[in-house]
């Protein structure tokens, strides 16, 4: 599934991750095509997506700028239709037969899943507009719909339509009324900032991110990733990992390296030991002891930007 997903965005001009091959990891891959940055998890069934898994990927993407999607076959209800939106914990979730047909063929998803059976989108300004130009009662377009008068206020509010409903509307309105679901649509909940740690005294239990936050960085710890958190002040996002396993360091240093360039970030991987290199592709390599002398967070900077093969 990870290799299908990866090969569609691949075709679709997106610029891609190697699928990561860490486990317990919140996504499974990374694109980007112009503005749009997918923090992606692919999952045979969805139910298997948890809470925890789901609030790592928003602070991931509110951090980086990015929109997160699951990516499925089936649920405890059956298989994901083609065409069809699903969510979980707030979650946008597809498959790849609509990732193919959104991408590929151009088709996006006009039908979304939610409590109670099916929905589309209406045009709820273009539906009360047309309704007033008309001069047409809420009575009219209640009993057109089959719904009730509040109803039909509620779905020029914005609330979504059943799909019979929607097209009565739209037949009898002889206008189309019933809108595209954008499958990477995220509206950011300020996840990142929400779980930061930041302030003088505050700490998070690792000497090297301690040092940060002593140092004015502010610390998002990451559990499920590739690197141990998400540093920030107002200039600059990095992705810290902390390469106390030698074994693995090189991996997460490439990781981080390929992330840090497809979401316009920088990395760096705070080291116990001196490396024969200063940085693994673009991610900077910085030890302990460096990280100790330092007492300023623009010098850090510094480090990390003479260090990194990204400018």
């Amino acid at each position: 599934m990870i290799n299908t997903t990866r090969a569609i965005l691949a075709k679709a001009g997106f610029d891609i991750s190697s699928a990561i091959e860490l486990r317990s990891i919140c996504f499974d891959v990374v694109g980007r095509r112009d503005k749009t940055l997918l923090i992606i998890k692919v999952l045979s069934n969805v139910d298997a997506f948890s809470r925890e898994n789901a609030e790592e990927m928003k602070v991931l993407a509110d951090a980086l700028g990015a929109s997160p999607v699951l990516i499925g076959e089936t649920s405890s209800s059956g298989l994901l239709e083609k065409g069809i939106v699903y969510t979980r914990f707030k979650i946008q979730i597809i498959s790849n037969e609509t990732l193919a047909e959104h991408l590929l063929e151009e088709v996006p998803p006009f039908i979304f899943a939610a409590p109670g059976g099916l929905y589309v989108k209406v045009n709820s300004d273009l539906l009360k507009q047309l309704r007033e130009e008309r001069g047409i009662s809420l009575g009219t377009l209640a009993e057109t719909a089959g719904v009730s008068r509040r109803t039909i206020q509620m779905y020029e509010a914005g609330m979504g339509a059943m799909i019979d409903a929607a097209l009565r509307l739209e037949e009898f309105l002889n206008v189309p009324i019933i809108q595209a679901v954008d499958p990477f649509d995220y509206k950011s909940r300020h996840a990142a900032t929400q779980h930061e740690i930041k302030g003088p005294g505050k700490a998070v239990g690792s000497p090297a991110l301690d040092r940060l936050l002593d140092i004015g960085f502010a610390i998002t710890p990451v559990v499920r990733g590739p690197f141990e958190a998400i540093t920030r002040d107002q200039q600059m996002v990095l992705l810290t990992g902390l390469g106390s396993d030698e074994s693995k360091l090189v991996q997460k240093a490439l990781i981080a390296s390929e992330l840090s360039t497809l979401a316009d970030k920088h990395a760096v991987v705070i080291v116990q030991k001196k490396q024969r290199t200063d940085s693994i592709k673009s991610t900077a390599l910085i030890t302990d002891d460096e990280l100790n002398k330092i007492d300023d967070k623009d010098e850090l900077t510094d480090i990390i930007l003479s260090r990194s093969t990204r400018k």
